[in-house]
Formats: C-alpha cells, structure tokens, sequence
C-alpha cells in the first residue's frame, strides 16, 4: 500500500512540474525512470541532479498541492517527541513529528496525501495529527537530527539491562548480504546485532568514508570520516567492546578468537535499495582491538571528468594524455585524495567496446561492466608486478595500475608504456614535479622516465563550503597577496567566504570536490630531466609554462565561492610563483 501511494504521489508530482513547465522533458523522464527503478524519489532526483533548488521545489508543489511547507532545517527539534513517536514508527510511516500541543502531534511528512500511513500514525499515538508538508530529503534530515542520539542512547539503554557477558562465539556466519536499514529499525534482533547494524546505516546516511572503533581505557568511541574529517558518532558502554568486534569479524568471515594480530576482510550490505561493499581492517592496540570500516559505495563515485572539479587547463592537459595510444599518465597525491577516482573516470572517457582494458588493483574499489579487472593477491604470489607481467601477455590496449609500490612494478610499467600501451597508475608524492624525481630514485633510467611518460600529476580533495549559510567578508589586499593571489586580483577586492554551519552541512562544508595540477613533459621539461635539473627548476619551468598548481587551484576555487581560505591553507602547501635561485627560503608554507 505504501508503494502504491509513493508511486501515485511521484506521478502528482511529475504533472505538477510537466503543466508549469519548471524542468525540461528529458528531466523529467529521466526523474521517472529513477523513481520506477526505485532508486531515489522525483524530487530527490531533481535535486541531486541541480535540476531545481530546494526552496523553489518545497513552494511550489505546496501551492499547487494546497498543504503547509515547513522549512525543517530551520525548526528546532524537541528531543521528547522521539518518546511519542518512537524511530521504527517514523520510519515506517514516513512522518516526523516536530511539535505537539495538547492531544494535537504536528508531523512533517513527503507525501501528504498518504493517508493510510497517517491513520497507523494516528492509531498508534493516540493523537489528532496535524500533516504539514516538505521534501523527502528534508524529512530525512529531520528524522536523523530527532532520532540519532535518542536511538543510541536507547540502544544502549537496553544493552546495560542485558546479560553482562554477551558473547558472540555461537552465533552463526550472517547472510552474504545484511539489510541494515530494516535491522537498525527492527526490534528483534540481538542487542549488539542491532548496535553494529545502527552503526554501519547511520554511517551510511551520513555519507561517511570510514568508520572507526576505538578502544581506550575506559571507554570505546564510534567515530566516521565525512568529507575527509573525523567526526565523533556514540560512545558505546567499554564493556561491549569484545562483543561488537566479534559481530563485524563475523560479518566479515574473519578469525574471532585471535586478537593478537591484524586481520583484514570484507562484507557487503543492503541499504536503502542498493548494496554496499565494506573493507575491514582490525588491529591490536592496548586497550584492545581497533577496527576501521572502508565504506565502497558505488552510489557516490562520479565517474566523469568534466565534473571532478578540476580547472579548464588541468582538464584539457588530461583529456589530451589520455588521448595518447601509449605512454604513461600517474596521478599522484596522499591516500584517500581521489587518485583512484579519477583514474576510473578516465578509463571510462576513452573505454570502447574495440579495445582491450585491463586493471590491477589492490583491491577492486568498484566493479565497471566492460573492464577485466584483477585483484592482487600476494599470499598466493599475484604482486602488481607478477600480475602486471602476465597482463602483458593478454594483448591489452590500457592498463590501470591501482599503485606503484615498487622498483619492479615501475620498470615493468615504464616498458609497457614503451611498446605501445597506455599505462595508467598512482604514485604517493606531493606535487607533479616531485614525481619525476620520485621515479628516478626508484631506479628508473632518466631517459626512459621522459621518454615513457606523457604526464604527471598531483591531486587532493578539498571540502566544498555550505551555499546555504556561507558567510562572505573581505580580506586587506596584502593579505591577499601573501595567500597567493595576484595584485590584480589582490587590487579588485573580491569576496571571499567562510564556513559557517547549519542543518543542512557539517561544520560548514558539505561534500568535496578535486584540485589537480598536470604537468604535461614537454621537450623542454625533457631535456632538464635529462640534465640532471632539480625537482624545484622542473617545477618553476611548467609554472613557466602555464601549469596551475594545486594553491592555485585551489585560491581560484575560493575566490568563486566554492570553498574557503581556512580549506585551502588546510589542503595545500604553500609554493612561490617562480624560480628564483636565490629566493628560495621566500617561499611561504601555507600550512
């Protein structure tokens, strides 16, 4: 009954849209074929996609619809309502509560015409309601701020009243795939099953790279990374600490009773109708096992790169590399700054059913149709450098090296890239110059590194700061100056922003976009590499030659709105402009 209505409620809403002519036709239809897979809500769609703004959306389907808007993300939540209606029952129904007066409970709720969830709602509660009306992706927020503390306070409420040594030895391997939406929300699973399932959805829901279990003295903290930043989630009783590793080595087929070594191992999830694969790490520390979860979820990798982020020139430097029938192309930068990301991307770009694509990887991040992907495996002696040996003889036209780790790896790379492949990999260095350098010191012959390689190039994600509450105010034009920018752009006074925070962002910021610097070998970077020339007169020559460095990068993004200078200076080191032989210790460090 509920998908009837949800299904009738989208189609109201695609007349609504296609009448006042607010979206293009593609829009929309591309909006209902989401909706009929099941994927996301119209709205959601529209959204997600730019199609429209939240603001607009919320009044005028309001208007047309004749019910209440509520602006959500603007009300304060009272904490008591949760006990009135409890989170299984808004969940189910659809409708968070955000205010009662007497025997009246006001709800906020998607779809307003649903009335036979309203009529649960109102049987269960005992309460006249009162439906007031905003966008599925505001009841969502709503319902996350009301019940995220309440439903770990309560869960581990019901934890303490349970058997005080709850062990996990007994249970049983779970199903291949755990649907932790209707887990997290069900009231019949064991305590510490629902615990680890609550983790892993709200981790989920809130977009979150990584989620960490660590154990102290006396107590654990539950803690995910979101947009690269660390973020404190609950702190579970100390107690249950054996039990909850024991529940994610289960899940994870790893070996509960040894503790004393690092164990690695995966699992998959369903949650909100798609599956989610998860890495898992455990290590001994000496209050216990630590465990961090890599959350792999499909859903958020965008795999195009006009849309990573990156500037005009980097962009076009990238398309015209891997445009190029062989050589080599490295991404480089720290882990977790997007290299993987973009290498998928621009294998997609240029991936044609006529050739041949193969990757090796440690491990598969994400599984594209069309791609012959191998996952290492150095207990059974598959290192990248045997793989990428063997790959060599299965006639291929690119290959992906997810990491160049080694001397062996790189010299057998250098020479595919030589005989006629296109060879794209990763490299752990700081900037685009320095991994020339890099490569010459794992020994690789100068003249076969300028020779094989079309293009480097260092990468890092930087947080983009919230439109909604950014908050904008002007920088003294030496400041400016000293940060990076030029005297031009110094002398116009530009605004520039700061993060400020609201429901609708984290600590100001909401999600993360790409900043890359190429640095394309040219023959003139040729004959320097060749001469011998330091890393620091290679990068001065490509500045020379139009290259836009990360700072700089990143400083244009903050001059347009898109992130701000505490972000930048967070980010990126500080660099001078040119080469200046006898300046050098002028350069200022950013950081």
């Amino acid at each position: 009954m509920a998908a009837t209505a949800t299904l009738s409620f989208n189609r109201r809403v695609l007349r609504i849209l296609e009448e006042g002519g607010h979206c293009t036709a593609e829009a929309l239809a591309e909006a209902s074929a989401a909706a009929q897979a099941g994927e996301k809500s119209v709205t959601e769609y529209l959204l997600d996609k730019g199609v429209m703004d939240e603001h607009r959306l919320l009044g005028l389907l309001a208007e047309r619809m004749g019910v209440t808007p509520v602006d959500v993300d603007r009300i304060e939540l009272d904490r008591s309502l949760a006990e009135v209606v409890p989170l299984e029952l808004a969940l189910k129904t659809g409708c968070c509560p955000i205010a009662k007066v007497d025997r009246i409970l006001i709800v906020v709720t998607s779809n307003p015409a649903d009335v036979v969830q309203q009529d649960d709602l109102r049987l269960k509660t005992g309460c006249e309601l009162r439906v007031c009306f905003a966008l599925d992706v505001q009841v969502k927020r709503a319902i996350a701020r009301l019940y995220e503390m309440e439903d770990a306070e309560r869960i581990a409420k019901v934890l303490d009243e349970a058997e005080p040594d709850l062990d996990l030895a007994e249970v049983k391997q779970v199903d291949d795939v755990v649907d932790v939406a209707a887990a997290a929300a069900s009231g019949n699973e064991a305590p510490i099953i629902k615990l680890v399932n609550l983790i892993i959805y709200q981790a989920i829901k809130g977009k979150a790279s990584d989620i960490h279990v660590e154990p102290f003295e006396k107590r654990i903290v539950v803690r995910y990374r979101v947009d690269g930043n660390l973020q404190p989630a609950m702190e579970p009783p100390k107690r249950l600490h054996g039990a909850i590793v024991s529940r994610i080595k289960i899940m994870s087929a790893l070996d509960i009773a040894e503790k004393r070594k690092p164990q690695d191992g995966k699992f998959q999830v369903k949650a909100e109708g798609r599956q989610i694969d998860f890495r898992v790490s455990t290590l001994p520390t000496v209050h216990g096992e630590k465990v961090v979860m890599r959350i792999l979820d499909a859903s958020n990798l965008t795999l195009d790169l006009a849309s990573l982020g990156f500037e005009a020139k980097a962009l076009q430097d990238f398309r015209d590399a891997i445009a190029a029938p062989y050589g080599m192309i490295l991404v480089t930068g720290p882990t977790g700054s997007g290299k993987t990301t973009t290498l998928y991307s621009a294998v997609k770009e240029i991936m044609t059913p006529d050739s041949n694509f193969v990757t090796v990887e440690d491990p598969v991040e994400y599984q594209l149709d069309g791609l012959n992907q191998v996952q290492v495996n150095v207990k059974s002696g598959l290192t990248f450098a045997a793989a990428l040996r063997s790959i060599l003889r299965q006639d291929p036209d690119v290959i992906m090296v997810g990491e160049i780790r080694d001397t062996e790896t790189i010299e057998i790379g250098v020479k595919a890239a030589l005989t006629g492949h296109l060879v794209l990999s990763t490299l752990h260095t700081n900037d685009a110059a320095s991994t020339i350098t890099r490569m010459i010191d794992m020994g690789v012959d100068p003249f076969m590194v300028v020779s094989a390689t079309l293009m480097v190039s260092a990468q890092r994600l930087i947080r983009r700061i919230c439109s909604h509450c950014r908050e904008a105010y002007k920088v003294g034009a030496d400041r400016m100056v000293q940060l990076g920018y030029t005297r031009e752009e110094a002398a116009s006074q530009p605004d520039l922003f700061r993060a400020k925070g609201c429901p609708r962002c984290s600590n100001g910021y909401v999600g993360r976009f790409a900043i890359l610097e190429t640095l394309p070998i040219t023959e003139e970077i040729k004959r320097m590499v060749i001469d011998g020339r330091s890393s620091i007169e290679v990068r001065a020559k490509a500045i020379e030659q139009g290259m836009i460095t990360l700072r700089r990068a990143a400083l244009l993004n903050a001059m347009r709105g898109n992130t701000s200078i505490e972000e930048v200076l967070r980010v990126t080191l500080g660099e001078q402009v040119a080469y200046k032989p006898d300046a050098i210790k002028s350069t200022d460090t950013g950081d």
